[in-house]
């Protein structure tokens, strides 16, 4: 038996007990408290010292033993049977600009983690469903979240020091750890750094369609670029009623606008860069090789993966945003 293995388990946490020993275990595998071949305390022992019932430790172990984690010896007992480690990864989408975090992540990560992958579409029932069904499952959470008042709560069911919170700064407390994009300040910024290109069309207009999940933060930045320097705008919500026009430059949350954009220019005869302009919100592979180039504005998820990786790998509290960029096409 491993004597420097101490459960420390908090009566009054909203942190269920059963899940308590597990992340125990866990974190002294993770952290080498823990070998291989390591036995545990047995289940009365447990009982007996942390006033726990049957129950309760049966449920954790039993947890460990699906994950692979422990074995168990019949009069024997359990015993730590592997080094690996499984984090779960909450996204929203599967978009390719999401493919670019999602490889980044995997690459970076250390060869004893194994990474699950799910996608919550924005759905609170089947966000509440993942989350729920994992926990105690997992070492570590990195979640993507999203505008419901049920998230923050759903949430609170993992302990702080292991979820990271990616991407979007909407349900974030100070005690959390994150890695987001800034929808706001850093997107007036690049805006700023564009005004150049800006001026060569008569107005802009802000591609916002109803069914984005874009943090309507970005619209208000918009706007106030627009009011501070002086340029003509509106605000689109309706993709059904697109329609392409001469001399407006475009900034699009969409990638479907960006196809419906670039059909209607070939219908035209207008010239992206030329007589209209198009600048995408998030880098893909595809979009320098699309028409002459999109110009974009974007942060680097490929950076964004890799600082998530670092969380997972050493152990690190983390709280960063990643800058946002434009990065200049024939498109602008």
């Amino acid at each position: 038996m491993n004597n420097s293995l101490a459960f420390d388990i908090q009566h009054d946490s909203d942190i269920p007990k059963y899940q308590q020993l597990v992340n125990t275990v866990n974190e002294a595998v993770a952290k080498n408290t823990l070998s291989v071949n390591d036995t545990l305390p047995s289940v009365n022992s447990i009982c007996k010292e942390l006033n726990l019932s049957r129950d309760t430790v049966f449920k954790a172990y039993a947890i460990l033993k699906e994950n692979g984690v422990v074995k168990s010896v019949p009069n024997k007992g359990y015993y730590i049977a592997s080094k690996t480690r499984k984090v779960l990864l909450v996204l929203d989408t599967f978009k390719a600009y999401k493919e670019v975090l999602y490889h980044s992540f995997i690459n970076d990560m250390d060869d004893d983690i194994i990474t699950d992958v799910q996608f919550h579409h924005y759905n609170i029932e089947n966000f509440k469903t993942i989350i729920n069904n994992s926990i105690g499952k997992y070492y570590k959470y990195v979640v993507m979240g999203f505008d419901h008042k049920l998230v923050p709560k759903t949430l609170s069911k993992i302990d702080n020091e292991n979820l990271l919170l990616i991407d979007w700064n909407i349900h974030a407390n100070k005690d959390n750890n994150y890695v987001f994009q800034d929808f706001g300040e850093s997107f007036y910024s690049v805006l700023k750094e564009a005004e150049h290109l800006f001026k060569k069309y008569s107005e802009i207009h802000f591609l916002y369609p109803t069914y984005t999940s874009h943090p309507q933060e970005a619209v208000l930045f918009f706007e106030k670029f627009c009011n501070d320097f002086g340029f003509k705008y509106e605000v689109k919500t309706s993709a059904k009623d697109f329609l392409v026009e001469s001399g407006v430059a475009y900034i699009s949350v969409s990638d479907r606008i960006l196809g419906i954009f670039l059909e209607q220019c070939r219908e035209m005869n207008l010239e992206p860069g030329v007589d209209v302009g198009f600048l995408s919100y998030n880098d893909t592979p595809m979009k320098k090789f699309i028409y002459k180039g999109i110009s974009v504005i974007t942060t680097n998820f490929k950076e964004l993966g890799a600082v998530a990786a670092k969380f997972i790998n050493q152990e690190t509290p983390v709280q960063c945003y990643i800058p946002t960029e434009i990065i200049e096409r024939d498109s602008l």
